[in-house]
C-alpha cells in the first residue's frame, strides 16, 4: 500500500521557522523525483520545492527563495521542506508529491499557519 504521510505543521509566529517531514512507503522511493507544494486558502496548489532522484534541489516559488530548502533521505524514505523567516503569506496546506515514470503520488497535506 502507497503512503505519504506529511508530519511538522503547525502554528508559528511570523519570522519562525518549521520542518515538514514526509515519509513514504510502498514503492521506490530512491527513483522518485520528490516535491513540495502548497495550497493557500481561496487559491490553486502550487510547486514549492523538487529534488531529483540524484538529489538536486530547487525552490521553484520566487518567494520561498532565499528562506526554503527541500532535502531527501533515501535511507528513512523521507523528504523534507525547510522553512525560515516564515511569513502570513506561508499559511497554506503543505504537500508532498512523489513522481517516477509510472506512478504519482500525493501525500494528503499538514497545514502551516503563521500569524500573531
Amino acid at each position: 500500500q502507497v503512503q505519504l504521510v506529511e508530519s511538522g505543521g503547525g502554528l508559528v509566529e511570523p519570522g519562525g521557522s518549521l520542518r515538514l517531514s514526509c515519509v513514504a512507503s510502498g514503492f521506490t522511493f530512491a527513483v522518485a523525483a520528490l516535491s513540495w507544494h502548497r495550497q493557500a486558502p481561496g487559491k490553486g496548489r502550487e510547486l514549492v520545492a523538487r529534488i531529483g532522484w540524484g538529489g538536486d534541489a530547487i525552490t521553484e516559488m520566487e518567494s520561498a527563495k532565499g528562506r526554503f530548502t527541500i532535502s531527501r533521505d533515501n535511507t528513512k524514505n523521507a523528504v523534507y521542506l525547510q522553512m525560515n523567516d516564515l511569513k502570513p503569506e506561508d499559511t497554506a496546506v503543505y504537500y508532498c508529491r512523489a513522481l517516477g515514470l509510472d506512478f504519482d503520488y500525493w501525500g494528503k497535506g499538514t497545514l502551516v499557519t503563521i500569524s500573531s
